[in-house]
């Protein structure tokens, strides 16, 4: 096969022009930390998300009989203290690997950037009564205990109301306080790699445990940065009465997730990653690790509503999650090729097709598509882009409608592992709504391969047959001349 003149005039300007910045900046040492760092997180979102599943059983019956037994009350314990600490094991897995790619014991950069990460936030919460009063389960509730409230003394009132201090605010160490977590770990991780590169550590004699002198090591960078934070943390609480989490949660954070969670969002993200794919870069990985930082804000705002049993579009809820980006964008592996294998056990004539359809199969049930991306290939083929880049446009395009009409429930915030089978993983992010229409994604990715894989079908089978043809006249002159 081989490729027009346009085609490879459009992928050399692309091999040379657009790829290398961009592989430049996903190489840059910020957004490896990034990547890999987060990775950490993976563990604990993972189980987390099977407490939240058990404290919020989709099945009602079930659910009321683990709500009166006083279990799901346990399940939430674990769920806050594993998927709802998202914010700590980011700040402490980007700064450790930032300070580990740079050549240096990485555990004590960690626990300074947590450290940090503490540090500059209001430790205190809305005093209970107030929650109450605001937001009270009903609005009888409500009423009844600002009455109460309103009946005591100006100064037990004032008591009663008050923040309660010297306390976490969970808020911010779970899905809100995202993008200060990548903040603080990116600059703990640089400027502890720059002070320990400039000299700026405590030797001691080489008797000493090798144990003991790592920690002196780390004590003069972890006490200017420290002392750094301490300085943020009087100068947004003298002069903005805040701390640096919220100021960035209104300043970057929402605004990123508005973007992120968009019509426009989802069709981008489902675009971008076919179109790395297609020149042989692993758009997954590219398009997860930036796309990531604005859409497991988003997942875990969903999981926390859902915990709450306050999941709706009304109440907050974010359409475009990570689960979004997982189970739907990457349904079966990039492209959602699963239409494509179909068409190969089934339909296909020729032996390439037919081969490389039984060693994908596999594969795609756990979301896995590289046979058929280098195989086939779909790396640089022509004849299979349009469907490649058109699939998952269009599933993002149709599932961000359903949810958004109230077709389907918004993503739950659990977090199926990406090789989850599809309508399974559709099951535990959202219920059975949302395997439905898991499948439903799987007859559009059928629908729109087919006939392109028809034709390209159609012309290997003639290469096929010419090829035997040849090699069958070949081997009958060689007959004759015997």
């Amino acid at each position: 096969m081989e490729n027009s003149g346009s085609n490879s005039a459009f992928s050399k300007f692309v091999n040379d022009k657009i790829m290398p910045p961009v592989m430049k900046f996903v190489n840059t040492k910020a957004v490896k930390a990034m990547q890999d760092g987060m990775i950490y997180s993976l563990p604990f979102i993972i189980i987390g998300s099977i407490f939240l599943i058990l404290s919020n059983i989709p099945i009602p019956a079930v659910a009321a009989a683990v709500q009166s037994s006083g279990w799901a009350a346990f399940f939430s314990q674990a769920y806050n203290a594993s998927f709802g600490l998202l914010s700590i094991w980011a700040v402490v897995g980007i700064a450790y690997v930032y300070v580990r790619n740079e050549g240096y014991e990485a555990l004590p950069a960690g626990l300074t950037a947590l450290s940090s990460f503490f540090l500059i936030q209001l430790m205190q919460i809305d005093n209970p009564v107030k929650t109450a009063m605001v937001n009270g389960t009903t609005g009888a509730t409500a009423k009844a205990v600002a009455a109460s409230v309103n009946h005591l003394p100006a100064a037990v009132k004032t008591l009663v109301t008050s923040p309660v201090n010297g306390v976490f605010n969970l808020t911010w160490l779970g899905g809100q306080g995202m993008i200060a977590a990548l903040i603080v770990g990116l600059l703990v991780g640089w400027s502890y790699s720059a002070m320990i590169r400039k000299g700026w550590k405590i030797t001691l004699p080489e008797q000493v445990p090798a144990s003991v002198a790592k920690q002196f090591t780390a004590m003069i960078p972890a006490g200017v940065i420290l002392f750094v934070s301490m300085f943020i943390y009087a100068g947004f609480k003298i002069f903005m009465n805040t701390d640096f989490l919220q100021w960035v949660y209104e300043l970057l954070e929402l605004p990123m997730q508005g973007l992120s969670d968009s019509l426009l969002g989802a069709v981008v993200i489902g675009f971008a990653v076919s179109f790395f794919w297609f020149f042989g870069v692993h758009g997954g990985l590219i398009v997860g690790t930036i796309a990531g930082v604005f859409l497991m804000p988003n997942t875990a705002a969903n999981a926390a509503l859902s915990h709450a049993g306050r999941l709706t579009l009304a109440n907050g809820a974010h359409i475009v999650t990570n689960e979004f980006y997982n189970n739907f964008i990457n349904l079966t592996g990039s492209g959602i090729t699963i239409g494509l294998v179909l068409f190969t056990l089934f339909f296909a004539k020729s032996k390439q097709f037919k081969t490389l359809g039984k060693i994908e199969l596999v594969p795609a049930i756990f979301n896995i598509n590289e046979p058929f991306l280098f195989g086939l290939p779909l790396v640089m083929n022509p004849f299979l882009a349009i469907p490649f880049f058109l699939t998952p446009v269009v599933v993002a395009i149709s599932t961000y409608t359903v949810i958004a009409t109230g077709i389907v429930p918004p993503l739950n915030g659990v977090a199926a592992p990406w090789t989850t089978p599809a309508i399974i993983s559709g099951f535990f992010i959202g219920g059975w709504k949302m395997a439905l229409w898991q499948a439903c994604t799987l007859a559009i990715s059928t629908a729109i391969y087919f006939p392109f894989a028809k034709k390209y079908d159609a012309m290997l089978y003639k290469q096929e047959e010419a090829k035997l043809a040849a090699e069958a006249a070949a081997g009958n002159a060689e007959a004759e001349k015997i």
